[in-house]
């Protein structure tokens, strides 16, 4: 059965204008509205402001998503659940439980709200520099930020755009970016996306698959050990592959591809000398990695 989503005339708010529908062969329709410019409040004018101060003062190989943008473009700050605290060697970043988007906040719970500031005021008052540290950058909200608890939407909304949750740095790729150039976290599973910032630099993470379609991939080994199988981690929907993918989470398996499909040999081409047909074997990366323990 397919579901119908539309939007009663009546009901459409002044400032939202139609932009068309679009439908599939399901059939679906849905209707398509040109986005209203987002408000945005102090409470993220002002978290924009000290995150851009503590970025400058942070160096490049402290930056919790690094490097920084090119010259063309600028940091955006991803509401991700940003844990900015002052420890002994600088400005760190922790990423909360959850993160509240912008949009997000207007079906939070204020009491599952409160519990995500109670953690951060936790988790910042064992970095007793942090407070002080924001204070002396013009950012004096963020006690009462963390102290005043969250009890109804107005809360809510300072929450959401406050320091402590709004200002994730990520470059625009990484922030909004779709596969084939750049995967963003707005649209692939974090726990995959995440894997871009400690994966090898010669391990390809994110690969064409024989349908045209983009998938992630990880070994089934560690490193050294020769084995050139790669697990299938995520597809999108529609691709000839999802089913599969599907099965195996519901049977608590895993989908594997052998080393020597077109997806292997594309996640190991850095470690293996060109024209290989398999990714199994040595690698030509692992000359300086001892062979893993027995």
């Amino acid at each position: 059965m397919a579901d119908t989503f539309s939007t009663p005339a009546s009901r459409t708010p002044a400032d939202v204008r139609p932009g068309g529908v679009r439908s599939g062969d399901h059939p679906w329709r849905i209707r398509l509205v040109k986005h209203p410019k987002r408000f945005e409040s102090a409470h993220f004018r002002a978290a924009k402001k000290v995150a851009k101060k503590i970025l400058a003062e942070t160096g490049e190989e402290h930056l919790p998503y690094g490097p920084p943008p090119g010259a063309d473009e600028h940091w955006e700050m991803h509401h991700g659940g940003s844990l900015w605290v002052r420890a002994s060697g600088g400005w760190q970043m922790y990423r909360a439980r959850v993160g509240i988007e912008w949009s997000m906040q207007f079906c939070a719970d204020p009491v599952k709200v409160d519990r995500l500031r109670r953690e951060a005021a936790e988790l910042v008052a064992a970095f007793p520099r942090t407070l002080p540290a924001l204070a002396a950058l013009g950012y004096e909200e963020a006690g009462d930020l963390l102290h005043t608890p969250v009890t109804d939407a107005d809360g809510v909304e300072a929450w959401t755009d406050g320091l402590f949750n709004s200002c994730v740095p990520l470059s625009r790729s990484n922030h909004q970016g779709i596969l084939p150039r750049v995967p963003g976290e707005h649209h692939y599973p974090w726990p995959v996306k995440g894997a871009d910032y400690f994966r090898y630099d010669d391990f390809q993470l994110w690969v064409t698959l024989p349908d045209g379609t983009h998938g992630a991939v990880a070994p089934l080994g560690r490193r050294g050990s020769g084995d050139g199988h790669v697990r299938l981690l995520h597809v999108p929907e529609g691709s000839a592959a999802a089913d599969t993918v599907a099965e195996a989470q519901e049977l608590s398996m895993m989908a594997v591809l052998p080393p020597n499909s077109p997806v292997a040999l594309q996640a190991f081409a850095e470690q293996i000398a060109p024209g290989s047909r398999t990714a199994s074997g040595p690698r030509t990366a692992d000359a300086a990695v001892p062979p893993p323990r027995t």
